[in-house]
């Protein structure tokens, strides 16, 4: 998949551990897209950013709102964003929820970088044939 430069598509981290942010930010800018984190669902949530988001990385155990639980408000909200859970804590059940609710993906940490990309690369082709279909 080509990036256009003019605009790339924008990334939304969400995780409560600083370093993860910052180095998912780091790698996402560097493979050509717009990145930006955040450190909870609120934060995201009072962004205003969300209807720019091409995709969603989002970790699955994180205090107060955890991925799961936002990924249900983004669907009751019909926010089409893909999601990609990331996580070093989650079982079978919380994996199988997660893509039943219609997660592009479901990565276990420490996952490599190119499966993120892959996943995330994944999630917006997906989102961009849904809009042409």
């Amino acid at each position: 998949m080509k990036l256009d430069n003019t605009f790339p598509p924008l990334i939304a981290i969400v995780d409560d551990e600083d370093c993860v942010r910052e180095a998912l930010v780091s790698l996402l800018r560097s493979h050509g897209f717009a990145a930006e984190a955040y450190p909870s669902a609120a934060a995201l949530l009072a962004s205003g950013r969300l209807l720019m988001v091409a995709c969603l990385v989002l970790d699955v155990r994180m205090p107060e709102v955890d991925g799961l639980r936002l990924q249900r408000v983004l669907l009751g909200a019909e926010c089409a964003a893909p999601i990609v859970f990331i996580t070093g804590r989650a079982g079978p059940a919380e994996r199988d929820a997660a893509l039943r609710q219609g997660a592009t993906a479901f990565l276990a940490k420490p996952f490599s970088d190119e499966a993120l990309l892959r996943a995330v690369r994944d999630g917006i082709a997906r989102k961009s044939n849904a809009a042409i279909g």
